[in-house]
């Protein structure tokens, strides 16, 4: 089969097509056979909860809300305060190698940024995440310039 002989496939399954048999006049005929026996509302039945579904599914809430709590007081214990953060941050330093200036350049005004935003949200996790890395990345920084002398 070639690509006209697909296309022209393709093109005659747009076309409408009628179905083999109409299937209205079964679904009317099995409605006539229910006759005045089928309700004319729905009857809904509503099962009460086993008990220990119930308890399941305390423990599981109660399980949840514990190792959320464990794990929001293991990630902020590490973290220091946002004002020891900033207490500590090193000052501006600019090395005389062109090579290395622009990259210290850009972590200074990295680090400026985020002590401003830490101003505004002091105990921020991420803010605080943030700033130890562009710290970091300084540190890395210095110790290559000191290496390339």
């Amino acid at each position: 089969m070639n690509e006209f002989e697909w296309r022209q496939q393709m093109r005659n399954l747009r076309q409408p097509t009628a179905p083999r048999r109409d299937l209205w006049n079964a679904i009317d005929a099995a409605l006539e056979a229910r006759g005045d026996h089928a309700p004319a509302t729905p009857v809904t039945h509503h099962a009460s909860p086993q008990p220990w579904l119930l308890a399941a599914a305390l423990a599981a809430a109660f399980l949840l809300a514990g190792g959320i709590g464990l794990r929001l007081h293991r990630n902020a214990s590490p973290m220091m305060d946002g004002a020891a953060a900033l207490a500590r941050a090193p000052s501006p330093w600019n090395p005389s190698d062109p090579r290395f200036s622009g990259a210290a350049i850009e972590l200074d005004a990295a680090r400026l940024e985020l002590r401003q935003a830490m101003q505004q949200s002091p105990h921020s996790p991420s803010l605080q995440r943030l700033l130890a890395r562009t710290e970091q990345q300084q540190t890395q920084l210095r110790q290559l310039v000191h290496e390339a002398g």
